[in-house]
């Protein structure tokens, strides 16, 4: 049985990683936008997103298939992708 996460709480670990992998400045995880589009706000390329999701792997023990990092594109839907993953294991 997985242990329920709040969405709040994986957004805001979401945003850490984020802020810490792409080395951001001035913005905190409090004040990160879940809704910020990562690819054409915030530049990050496939590398990037791959780094995070490798980290996001290893923080929720969980596979974030490749074909879906497209669909990865804000703070909020990589929550619900960890929350759908969390809930089906």
């Amino acid at each position: 049985m997985a242990k329920t996460i709040e969405a709040k709480d994986i957004m805001l670990k979401i945003a850490e990683i984020i802020i810490s992998e792409l080395k951001l400045e001035d913005i905190t995880a409090e004040t990160f936008d879940p809704d910020l589009d990562l690819v054409d706000e915030l530049g990050i390329d496939s590398m990037d997103l791959t780094t995070v999701a490798l980290v996001l792997q290893d923080e929720y023990n969980i596979i974030i298939d490749e074909d879906d990092y497209p669909t990865l594109k804000t703070v909020r839907l990589i929550s619900d992708y960890i929350q759908k993953e969390l809930k089906d294991k």
